[in-house]
Parts: structure tokens; sequence; C-alpha cells
């Protein structure tokens, strides 16, 4: 019986293009999960969407001269598109800006109204003489008051990922005007953190699933002391508050941000004409709910947003699930070739200095960058992402290991035995040990993806290319097709039932080639495992290779349009 699982990915800011640090935290690991979960048979219902909201969208607008629509706009139609180039495909790809989504966020904050968890306070802001104007805190930025950080947004530092308010930042000042600012005083609605601190801590401790890195950081800060959270700010541009007085604030973009997620499902449902099935996933208790994400999202993920969804649900109306686990990755920085000599840098948007995937898609065809950011996704810690590794990684281990062997299969099929490869009538001992290794690398794999170990779920793939190539290599065809053909028509019908294998367990991660392989090698792709009985035969047709090698021309133009940025 298949199980429920309700995936999504973290909702980008719509004020710029994807880079490969979004794509390694978030969505390459949840689609590689959802593709795998989907060909094992289970009900997956996987979304997403643009957060248009944040003060990043509005910094833009103000800085390019349109409006904060306009600009989300144009951010959600170029992210949607770039996805679809890279084979990433949500059921539903929303945004926050949606009459939907609007009536959604003011039904959450009602009921957690109701709920004694919203309270009225005065606060300190910080206020620009020179503007004239109350400063949302990301349009504050500073020395982080924690780890020294100097370039630390006016609500989280992005270095040490902890929280604070701007007015606790070290010489704070305007991040449009470079001014001074000043604390004055304002009113906000708060989120009341502090009454879920228990009923949190006990629900972390029980997720033993969690990764520890995760687990350990939110419970240390749970022990270290929740606080009340302000939910609104002086903007013009978000969700109104549905409060008298309120009329020139909007919702904080972290208080609705997450409840995108639902409005997502509820527009997906609603345009299948199915208006409550999006119930199925977000209330049924035996669904999943998993959410990728990047490292600094992680406070959010599992303190706030699961103190909001237990406050929603107390009523009994609206039962949501809490999330079953909080996939957070780590960060991506850059290899970067400077004056000849290779330095690790942190990403800057701000500069350019990033890998922006639609340039890369440009360059490279997305099966060898999928399968790159693949082989050093963070799961446990920080990675560096070098062009000149991608090259060896592609070259090597996608088209030397993998590619090489299905080629091999394939062509000698195609060129010595008419494409034709019938069940022969006994297998071999070393076919039948070849199959039983591979069977227990296929459950090592399955073990670690469902685990949310895509990265480690790779390096069984990559060992069952390199198991298949020695049975290959052992069984010699080329030897015995002039003296023994059927015995080397034996041989290579286990490796089309290894290639179909491989096939099966790569799709995840380079699906185009993979479609692509379809359409010359004819027979079941599926783990050893799953084949109850060996099918009567394979068939190949004009069989083409499936990967291309990356050149050297290739990597130096990358490198230098990065070593051109990181000395702008």
């Amino acid at each position: 019986m298949s199980e429920r699982y309700l995936v999504t990915a973290a909702l980008p800011y719509s004020n710029g293009a994807l880079h490969v640090g979004q794509i390694a935290g978030a969505y390459l690991p949840s689609d590689i999960f959802v593709r795998y979960l989907r060909m094992r048979g289970e009900d997956v219902h996987y979304v997403c969407g643009s957060d248009d909201h944040g003060v990043p969208i509005t910094l833009t607008a103000e800085r390019e001269g349109k409006s904060p629509r306009e600009v989300a706009e144009y951010w959600n139609a170029h992210m949607k598109k770039t996805f679809g180039r890279f084979g990433i495909h949500f059921d539903n790809f929303s945004r926050t800006s949606t009459e939907l989504h609007a009536a959604n966020t003011q039904l959450f904050y009602r009921k957690l109204k109701a709920g004694g968890y919203m309270v009225e306070a005065a606060s300190d802001q910080m206020y620009s003489p020179t503007e004239g104007r109350f400063l949302p805190d990301r349009y504050v930025e500073g020395t982080c008051p924690y780890c020294g950080y100097e370039e630390a947004r006016g609500d989280q530092c992005d270095n040490c990922g902890r929280w604070y308010e701007a007015y606790q930042l070290i010489d704070p000042r305007s991040k449009l005007t470079g001014g001074p600012v000043e604390v004055r005083q304002t009113t906000h609605i708060y989120f009341d953190l502090t009454q879920f601190s228990d009923r949190l801590r006990e629900w972390v401790l029980n997720q033993e699933h969690w990764r520890v890195q995760v687990r350990n950081f939110i419970l240390g800060i749970i022990d270290s002391g929740l606080e009340k959270r302000p939910i609104t700010r002086d903007l013009q541009w978000g969700v109104p508050v549905p409060e008298p007085g309120y009329e020139e604030k909007r919702f904080y973009v972290w208080f609705d941000a997450p409840i995108g997620y639902v409005s997502s499902s509820m527009e997906w449902a609603r345009d299948r004409g199915e208006p409550d099935l999006w119930r199925e996933y977000w209330q049924e208790p035996e669904a999943k709910l998993i959410h990728f994400i990047g490292k600094d999202n992680t406070v959010f993920h599992a303190t706030v947003w699961p103190a909001m969804l237990m406050g929603v649900r107390e009523d009994g109306q609206e039962p949501y699930i809490l999330p079953y686990d909080i996939s957070a990755n780590e960060f991506v920085n850059l290899e970067v070739v400077v004056d000849g000599e290779r330095k690790a840098m942190q990403m800057s948007t701000s500069r350019n200095l990033a890998v922006w995937l639609h340039e890369a898609l440009d360059s490279f065809p997305a099966d060898s960058l999928r399968f790159y950011i693949a082989a050093i996704l963070p799961e446990t810690g920080d990675v560096v992402f070098s062009w000149r590794e991608l090259q060896q990684r592609v070259n090597s281990d996608l088209i030397g290991n993998l590619g090489n062997y299905i080629n091999r299969v394939l062509s000698f099929t195609s060129k010595y035995f008419g494409g034709e490869l019938p069940k022969p009538e006994e297998l071999t001992a070393g076919a039948k040990e070849v199959l039983a290794d591979f069977r227990e690398l296929e459950n090592s794999f399955d073990r670690k993806m469902r685990g949310i170990r895509p990265r480690e779920a790779l390096a069984d793939l990559l060992a069952m290319g390199r198991r298949a190539n020695r049975f290959f290599d052992a069984s010699a065809p080329w030897k015995t097709r002039k003296e023994e053909p059927e015995k080397a028509k034996a041989s290579l019908y286990v490796c089309a039932v290894l290639a179909g294998s491989i096939a099966y367990h790569a799709t995840p991660y380079v699906p185009f080639a993979m479609e692509e392989l379809r359409r010359s090698f004819i027979g079941p792709m599926l783990p050893v495992r799953d084949i109850r009985e060996l099918p009567g035969a394979y068939r190949v047709e004009s069989p083409k290779p499936l990967f291309k090698k990356v050149e050297d021309e290739q990597i130096a133009a990358a490198e230098g349009r990065l070593a051109a940025a990181a000395k702008s």
C-alpha cells in the first residue's frame, strides 16, 4: 500500500534569478526525492511558489523604479521557466501575492488571535531621519551582535543564523542610502511563541529521524528561550492586516510565507476542480509533510511554523499535520580563480558573484549540472561548487562510469547481435552473484533515498556502475562473440538487466538522458529486486551516447565569469 507525502520546497524571493546555492539547498534534493517516491508508487503532492512579499522585492522595485508587483510577476515567470529547463516540475508553483493567499493568511491570523496567541505592543524600530520613514528590518544592515559579521541583515545574520531585532545591530545603517538610522517607537502585533515552548520541545525531541544538526540546533534555540515575534511591519506591500488602525501596515513576510505552502495546495486543488483535495495532504494524519530548505530557514520551519500550525488546529476545524521532517541543507560556496589562485568564496548576489542557473543552462546540459550538484549536496556541512570539479565528476563518474557501461552494452548488442538479447535458459554463477550484489546496492540506495540523503544514494548508484562494468569485463563478450556467441548473448542479457537497474536509479538524477535511453533500450528499466521473473528478451534500437564530455574551453569560460565578478 502506498504512503502519502506532502513535499514542499522553500519559497524563493521573486526579486532575482535562481542560483546554484538555492538549487542545492532545496530544489534539486526535493525533486530527486519526489521523483524516486513516485517511481516507487507513492502518493506525492509537491508544491512551491514565489515569495512575493519580502523586503528584497521592495528593495529591487525601488532600485529599478518599478512596482513590487511588476518585479514579482517578472521573476515568478523567470523562475518557472528556469525550473522547467532544469527538469523540476512542481504540482503547483504559486505565488504569495494572490487573493487566495491573502485570505488564507488572514484566516490563520484570526484563528491564532482567537486562541490568545496574538498581542499588541509598542516596539523599537529603526527610523531613517533622512528618508523620513520607518525602515523594515531588511532595509537596515550592520554588524551582527553575536558573531561580528559586518554585513548582517536587520532581522537575521546570514553568517551565524541568529535572530535579533534590527536595533541590536552594531553600527546600523540604511541599506538604501548608507545613512544613519535611529530607534523610534511604533506599534505592532506579536505572535506569542513563548506559549509553545514546552510543546515544541517535546515535539522536536520525538523527531529522532531528523538530521542530527537540525534537531540539536532547534533544541538549542528552544532551550535558550523563545520570544514573542512581531508579525506586522510598516510597509505598503504585503498582505493587509485585518485590524483597525493597521491600514498602513502589512503582515511581516515570515508570517505569511510558510502559509504559502498551504495556499499553493489549495490553488492546485481548486484548479483541478476538487477544492477540498488539498486536505488529504495537509490534514490527514497518515500524510508525511516534508520541508526542503536551506539552513538559514531552519528556525522558521522548525519552531515558528509548527507553532502556527499547533495554534490554528486547536479549534478542531483545521486539523493541520505537523512537519514529519525538515531537510535543511547547509550552504554552498564557490571556487573562484583569482590571479591564478583558487579560493573558496562566499556567494554574493549583490556583487553578481554567483552561478546563476539560467546562465549555466545556456552552456551546460541540465543533466550534467544536476549530476554534479547532486554529488556535492550540502547534506551535512557547507560545500564548495567548483567548475573544475564538475568537469572531473561528469567526465569520470557520469560518462566514464555510468554512461560508458550503458553505451558498451547497447552498442555491442546492436553491432554484433542485431539488437536482440533473448533470455538464456540458465544463469551462470557469476551472473547470479552480480544480481545478488545489485540487490544489496539497491536496498542501500532505497534506505538512503527514503532517509532523504540523495547524495549518499548517488554513491550507491555509482557503485552499481562499477560493479556492472566489472561483470562486463569479466564476461569479455568481445572474446566469446565468435566462438561462443550464445555465451556472449547470455552475459549481455544479464548486462542488460543491470543496465535497466542503473537507468531506473539514475532517472531522478539525470531524467533527460534516461528518457532518451527509453527510445533505444526496450525492456524493463527496474531494480533487479523488483523483477519477479526475468523478462523474455531485451531489444536495442539505434543507440547513441547519452552524455557529452565537458571540455576545457567550457570550464575556462565559466571560471572567467566568476573571476570577473570577484574582481568587480
